[in-house]
């Protein structure tokens, strides 16, 4: 999927100078600067609330951070985890794409995820309602991937929100994996439904993208 969100990204992108992209704090949240904007962001959720406000959490999760000329972003997993072999990863991806809606950048969301889910295992909801003020949290439950591959008999639950400003367009988004499920049947899923719609919310409420300057 990783690789699917890079090709989306690089869609009509915007040519710009790429600059180091940086991870760090803002009061109990954490901040991610590259191309010229910031995000605020909530700390991962997988962390106890003692580490969640320790002065740097990088020490505590594996992370990995890129940008170039018109794309960048920031991935977190468990300790032990990684790109390759991952149960839950969370992710802030921007990319330079001046005009480009927040509706279409969701609408290309989904059908990323529609390629690597079986149809008959997939769904899509919006967690409340689009209003001219709000742009609702994504979500995503894929009870089984595709039969082909390495993600053969596993499933995923996905929250995403979406942010922009007049230069670009940001996802931030968590997954968890695990063995494929029953998509109705939210016992089964890889993240206890109550957990899901607290990372749901947090994520609306506190994440944030603005543009800084170069």
């Amino acid at each position: 999927m990783r690789a699917l969100l890079l090709a989306l990204a690089l869609v009509a992108a915007t040519p710009a100078l790429a600059q180091e992209p940086a991870v760090g704090r803002d009061g109990v949240n954490l901040t991610f600067t590259a191309l010229g904007h910031r995000f605020v962001l909530p700390t991962p959720d997988w962390l106890t609330p003692t580490e969640r406000l320790q002065p740097d959490i990088l020490p505590l999760v594996e992370s990995t951070t890129y940008a170039d000329a018109a794309q960048a972003f920031v991935e977190f997993f468990p300790k032990g985890q990684s790109v390759k072999d991952w149960r839950t990863t969370y992710a802030a991806r921007l990319t330079l794409n001046p005009g480009r809606s927040l509706d279409d950048y969701r609408r290309a969301t989904m059908y990323g995820y529609s390629q690597i889910c079986r149809e008959d295992a997939i769904g899509f909801f919006n967690f409340g309602e689009e209003t001219a003020e709000q742009f609702p949290a994504l979500g995503m439950v894929c009870g089984a991937y595709k039969e082909t591959g390495a993600l053969k008999g596993l499933g995923e639950v996905m929250v995403a929100v979406f942010r922009k400003t007049d230069e670009g367009v940001a996802m931030v988004y968590q997954e968890w994996k695990g063995p494929a499920f029953d998509p109705s049947e939210p016992k089964t899923w890889p993240v206890d439904a109550e957990a899901f719609q607290a990372r749901a919310k947090e994520l609306q409420e506190v994440v944030r993208l603005e543009a800084v300057g170069g």
